[in-house]
């Protein structure tokens, strides 16, 4: 877009060639290349020519404390008031489009802005990122070729507006699958590789590893893991980050420009599956072309095909030379001003010479006063790049008088003669130890208390290299800490959601519940996990509801008489346990054990000879695997006695065991029930209850008992019609006593007497039928 001034005229449209870009640039206007002075003329006649033309300036780096353009002029509004009172203001960059070249500036701490000026200055970036900056209230790109409004990039191969065909880019993906711990080569990077990326495709445990082709460890050599940073190896810097956010999946990477001075080998310290580690890296080709922007030029550097020495071009020098060669002549010289694309003479008036460069060196013969009188010597040396750990320096020659040993211009000696400076070792002492502390890793919980940890390696730099050493170097200092306590953010919380529920028994010791969540912040119930577990308040406790009626509770009678023939018994368990039938009031257990045993026969024995094993005694442990005894003797069993033989009578019979083991704990739950109640009528149909329970071996309550196999826990009982006592006195005098009955008249004490069977009969069924008159 054409520039345009306040007063219309139209702007370049041509834009000056200028030095590297950075955030120090400026512009410079008004006759930054040539400048004319324009006669007073009649307004009717219009010049030709550009008004105003644009180059760039002061393009070294600002240093790194300094505040932004942007900022400055900002803050030049913090003494002027704003609607009567005083603010600091600072940028605000959140505009889009030519707003960008406003200046918009915010008040610290309130929420709104103003637009303090319609134009920023000229040579400010647009915004913080981008290479583009404002030239008279609009933004203009800037090319890698420094011209303003050009979109030449540099390309892969360093060349700036070129295609990536100079150069070839060597790209893979390492997925071997490691089965060994420890250091696994990835890939060799040439001697001469740029724009160097090596990635792990995503986070992981194993770690990125450098070494040089002649052994030397770069970053994370022999077992030690070096902290994210910049390290220098293979003649360039290399970048080494390690994404340590929660959230983040990006793995370790290994960043440099180059070019690499020699072969280098990437390794991976393997600990688990290999994610896959992406490698990228520039090799120049035969036919490619070197880099047209270099990063930083200097002075007597190629510049867009001229020479440029302290603002003039090497066509410029040779102009001069001839226009000095021509003032013994006595013609006025021509001077040529530097900066445009195009050389414009301008003849200078008499007597006024040109100023010439300092460095300019003639190309004349030698200075006559240069002679055998003068010589190089050595006078000192530079400071030491280091204050320890190996540094560098440099002799330092000067031009001396051969014989009084002064100092002279370097002009008096020759300087083809001149030796050239040879690095020399300096502060070769190691440098103190120090303790070089690692990243935190991440919080150890995803809320509330956690930790985390770092590590703290001892080190020493020593040659521009930083080695771990023994922990005992350090211990003049104190050791940071290596683990420390985090919280990302507030854990959920519990949430009580009901009231306690009524106890789980009538009476006696039970228990009661209440429903207990995992809330999140936002109200969503969560997994228990998400709140702390030490804080949950209790869903289940006890509840005592008071002492329990007590009662015999008895199993069925065995099926299996204790005899194959003659009499023996059947056998129930019987024990005393709370009740919590309360619909009829039940007295204690008392002495009045139920009987555990019952007769029973299978039929008389007849003279049969067989073993007969008494009762197991007590198992000799009361939980567990133990022992049990009986006796066991040959008899013969008549009808009504027992004979005792000897053992060899029944030997062709098998002898029944005298000692078995016993397992008391567990042996299954089993149905035990009270004693029936007492009918509730004594005629007519009435009910009785009891109380069944399932109980386990150790006569806890259970609910592993057969459902099927419940006794009732309530049966009726006195079907039978009530008969009321016969009274000898009581009889009906008459045959038709039904008719008095009917006409309600047992209400009279006459009939009452008269048909008395008849009239209590009646009153029996239906109380209240008789009154008295």
């Amino acid at each position: 877009m054409p520039l345009t001034h306040d007063g219309g005229f139209p702007a370049a449209s041509s834009l000056f060639h200028g030095p590297e870009i950075s955030s120090g640039r400026s512009m410079g206007a008004h006759g930054a290349a040539q400048s004319f002075s324009q006669p007073a003329r009649s307004t009717a006649i219009s010049c030709i020519g550009a008004y105003r033309q644009y180059k760039l300036c002061n393009t070294n780096v600002c240093p790194e404390s300094s505040r932004s353009i942007r900022e400055v002029q900002c803050a030049s509004y913090n003494n002027k008031p704003f609607m009567g009172r005083f603010y600091e203001w600072e940028p605000f960059a959140e505009v889009k489009g030519n707003r960008k070249c406003e200046l918009n500036c915010q008040a610290m701490g309130y929420r709104f802005y103003v637009r303090q000026a319609e134009k920023v200055i000229d040579g400010t970036p647009c915004d913080q990122n981008g290479t583009a900056i404002c030239v008279s209230g609009q933004c203009k790109s800037i090319g890698c070729d420094d011209y303003l409004g050009s979109d030449k990039v540099v390309d892969k191969c360093g060349v700036c507006g070129g295609d990536n065909t100079g150069c070839q880019v060597v790209s893979g993906v390492f997925k071997h699958a490691l089965t060994s711990l420890g250091y696994h080569r990835v890939v060799e990077i040439p001697q001469g590789a740029t724009k160097i990326n090596i990635t792990e495709m995503y986070k992981s445990n194993n770690y990125l590893a450098l070494r040089s082709r002649s052994g030397r460890s770069i970053i994370n050599g022999n077992w030690a893991i070096d902290r994210p940073g910049k390290y220098e190896g293979g003649g360039t810097m290399f970048t080494y980050k390690r994404p340590n956010e929660i959230s983040s999946t990006a793995g370790e990477s290994f960043l440099a420009e180059g070019p690499t001075n020699e072969i280098l080998d990437v390794y991976m310290i393997h600990q688990q599956p290999n994610p896959g580690v992406h490698y990228e890296y520039v090799i120049m080709g035969t036919n490619a072309i070197s880099p047209q922007v270099p990063p930083h030029r200097r002075p007597g550097e190629p510049f867009n095909g001229q020479l440029v020495t302290n603002g003039r071009s090497q066509e410029e020098r040779e102009e001069k030379e001839r226009t000095e060669e021509k003032e013994g002549d006595g013609g006025a010289p021509e001077v040529f001003t530097s900066g445009s694309a195009q050389a414009f003479p301008v003849r200078h008036p008499d007597g006024f010479s040109p100023h010439q460069p300092d460095d300019l060196v003639p190309a004349a013969p030698q200075s006559p006063r240069r002679s055998r009188d003068h010589n190089w010597k050595q006078l000192g040396t530079t400071e030491c790049s280091t204050s320890c750990g190996k540094g560098s320096q440099f002799p330092i020659f000067r031009c001396v008088h051969r014989n009084t040993h002064e100092e002279v211009p370097e002009s008096y000696c020759d300087s083809s003669m001149k030796p050239t400076p040879e690095e020399e070792p300096c502060n070769i002492f190691p440098c103190p130890a120090f303790w070089d502390i690692g990243e935190w890793s991440e919080c150890s919980k995803t809320c509330g208390l956690g930790m985390q940890h770092r590590q703290v390696l001892c080190r020493q730099v020593y040659a521009n290299r930083s080695l771990t050493v023994q922990p005992y170097r350090c211990q003049h200092l104190e050791k940071p800490e290596t683990t420390s306590t985090c919280q990302l953010k507030i854990c959920s919380e519990w949430q009580i959601r009901t009231d306690w529920t009524s106890c789980s028994v009538p009476c006696g010791v039970g228990q009661r519940t209440r429903d207990v969540k995992c809330v999140s912040n936002i109200g969503d119930v969560v997994d228990d996990e998400e709140c702390n577990m030490k804080l949950r308040p209790n869903d289940i406790e006890n509840c005592d509801m008071g002492p329990c009626a007590k009662s015999w509770f008895l199993t069925e009678w065995g099926e299996r008489c204790s005899a194959e023939c003659g009499a023996g018994v059947r056998t129930r368990s019987v024990v005393c346990m709370t009740n919590h039938v309360s619909s009829l009031p039940l007295e204690g257990c008392g002495n009045n054990r139920p009987a555990e045993a019952t007769p029973c026969d299978n039929g008389p024995c007849t003279g049969k000879v067989e073993w007969f094993a008494g009762s197991w005694s007590q198992c000799s442990i009361e939980c567990g695997s133990g022992t049990q005894q009986r006796e066991v003797i040959c008899v013969r069993k008549n009808v009504d006695t027992f004979e005792v033989l000897d053992p060899y009578e029944c030997s062709f019979l098998e002898r029944p065991p005298s000692r078995q083991s016993c397992h008391l704990k567990p042996c299954g739950a089993k149905w035990f029930s009270t004693e029936w109640s007492m009918c509730s009528k004594s005629c007519q149909g009435g009910f009785r209850v009891r109380e069944v329970r399932c109980l386990s071996d150790d006569m806890t309550l259970s609910n592993l008992c057969d459902p099927q196999l419940k006794p009732e826990e309530k049966e009726s009982c006195n079907p039978q019609d009530c008969v009321p006592e016969v009274d000898e006195n009581c009889k009906d005098r008459y045959y038709n006593c039904n008719v008095v009955v009917q006409a309600r008249l047992c209400v009279y004490n006459y009939y009452k007497t008269a048909c008395c069977a008849s009239c209590t009969r009646v009153a029996n069924r239906h109380p209240g039928f008789l009154g008295s008159r």
